[in-house]
């Protein structure tokens, strides 16, 4: 059977569809909302800085909403919430990453560590006393996350992970500053503290690495 139309009936139909996507209560019956199968959770376990954490949490949580808005560990900085400037940076099982883009429910017995795990006021870590003592910081809203990561790019290189910038990757990384570079570039400072930044990590490196 043909299939017959004008032009005018086929703007009609089509604005109509519009119109009904637009009406009260179309998208709460799309999304489920007001009546719909509520979103789902789960239980996790993980241990944040040497404690056991257990958190009943809607699979879309992500780790850094679970350590701030659960666990009220708020030293770790929500910044872009796309994983661009670094602010949100934690170690997991040693390893660092941007915690906005993870979610809660991966890390179920992941040892965790945040800014407060790494030190106290009354006893800093040596890259706490670093800054400190620098001045690595401005208004300080990504120092936790410089901090954080500042740790972990000297565990790196301590534990021999190659770098983009290495000419031989099979050979031994060499504390420098392309590395630093390299290795530092997902955390933006916005405020431009870099070079005191810079001195605060490349002290705790000469100590730690004995680097030149």
């Amino acid at each position: 059977m043909a299939f017959n139309t004008t032009r005018r009936a086929m703007l009609a139909g089509s604005g109509a569809a519009v119109a009904l996507t637009q009406a009260p209560g179309a998208h709460a019956q799309s999304t489920g909302a007001g009546g719909g199968t509520p979103p789902s959770s789960m239980p996790v376990s993980f241990t944040v800085n040497g404690t056991a954490a257990e958190l009943e949490l809607d699979t879309r949580v992500t780790l850094l909403d679970a350590l701030r808005e659960h666990l009220e560990l708020t030293g770790t900085k929500k910044g872009c919430d796309h994983g661009q400037c670094g602010a949100c940076t934690v170690m997991v099982n040693g390893t660092r990453i941007n915690s906005c883009l993870s979610l809660a429910v991966q890390h179920q017995g992941d040892e965790i560590t945040t800014i407060e795990g790494l030190g106290t006021p009354e006893d800093l870590h040596p890259m706490q006393a670093a800054f400190v003592k620098h001045d690595g910081y401005q208004c300080g809203y990504c120092t936790p996350g410089q901090i954080c990561s500042a740790v972990a790019t000297l565990a790196e290189i301590r534990a021999g992970i190659p770098s983009h910038v290495q000419g031989d990757i099979t050979a031994a990384p060499v504390f420098n500053a392309a590395e630093l570079r390299e290795r530092m570039s997902g955390n933006i400072c916005r405020c431009g503290a870099y070079s005191n930044i810079v001195e605060a990590i490349t002290e705790v490196a000469n100590s730690d690495l004995g680097a030149a």
